[in-house]
């Protein structure tokens, strides 16, 4: 698994540069020759360089929502102008009964956009789900789906291959003081949970309705569902280096195993041992 894109809202980061980065959200796994990719802010744009300089022409994209800081890389993903790849894009947050591709030619068109889904190479399949179907995405892959609490909607996905597992779940607001159980039975027993962790817990009063959940929140989640490895995205556009790296002690003295998502940060899903096999 490696993270392209960490940031959350906007492309910005008050440090220049700064060590956590100021691309928005994008992560990738390489499962059974195929590369899976989630979300696509502005760090898609170095992977979609990084694959046209190998041999993977197999892609699979998916949308956990479409605001902006999720999508705005997309026109500028390398592979979608080369006829040689092949590109299943997923959505299924949508809650006003549209499919994955007007969903995206709604957004590449003008006055927003010079050009628009035509110009697209690559052969592109639009994949319309529903929160909570089960996709594969080939052999030996399996994702789970689940709805999230945001603004407009947005979807969580858990991975499956080769017996490692790994949920992406950003753009939820978790509502202080309860206990989701629908969401930490998703969770239970991944090997890594890549979470959103925008606001603090004393922040959530101030931002409520804006669809994000708390570091403390990502850590008692880590907690109840059994995940070892935590790793805190979607940082808050306002939030400086120092800021992060101590919200980052913290959270790693609460729970073991809690890392910052940042442009480039590499974990072997492959390496991980599950507690039965230590």
């Amino acid at each position: 698994m490696v993270v392209w894109g960490a940031r959350g809202t906007l492309p910005f980061a008050p440090d220049d540069p700064s060590q956590f980065g100021a691309r928005t959200c994008c992560v990738s796994i390489e499962a059974e020759g195929r590369m899976l990719v989630f979300d696509a802010g502005t760090g898609i744009v170095d992977l979609g360089n990084r694959i046209m300089a190998s041999d993977q022409r197999e892609i699979d994209l998916f949308l956990g929502h479409a605001h902006y800081d999720h999508v705005i890389g997309l026109p500028y993903f390398a592979p979608f102008y080369h006829p040689g790849c092949r590109i299943r894009i997923h959505a299924g947050h949508m809650q006003d009964g549209r499919s994955c591709r007007e969903l995206l030619a709604d957004f590449l068109r003008p006055p927003f956009h010079p050009v628009g889904l035509e110009k697209f190479k690559a052969d592109i399949d639009y994949v319309t789900f529903r929160p909570g179907d089960l996709l594969r995405p080939g052999p030996g892959i399996e994702i789970t789906t689940h709805e999230l609490h945001h603004p407009n909607g947005a979807v969580a996905y858990r991975v499956v291959s080769a017996g490692r597992s790994m949920v992406y779940a950003t753009d939820h607001e978790h509502r202080p003081g309860k206990r989701d159980a629908a969401l930490e039975g998703f969770l239970s027993g991944a090997d890594v949970l890549v979470f959103d962790t925008t606001f603090t817990d004393a922040e959530m009063q101030t931002y409520a309705g804006y669809g994000h959940s708390s570091y403390e929140e990502g850590v008692r989640l880590a907690t109840y569902a059994g995940i070892e490895h935590l790793v805190l995205f979607h940082h808050s556009h306002k939030r400086r280096d120092s800021d992060l790296a101590q919200i980052l002690r913290e959270m790693q003295a609460l729970r073991p195993g809690v890392v910052a998502g940042r442009p480039g940060l590499e974990i072997m899903l492959s390496a991980l041992r599950r507690e039965a096999e230590a």
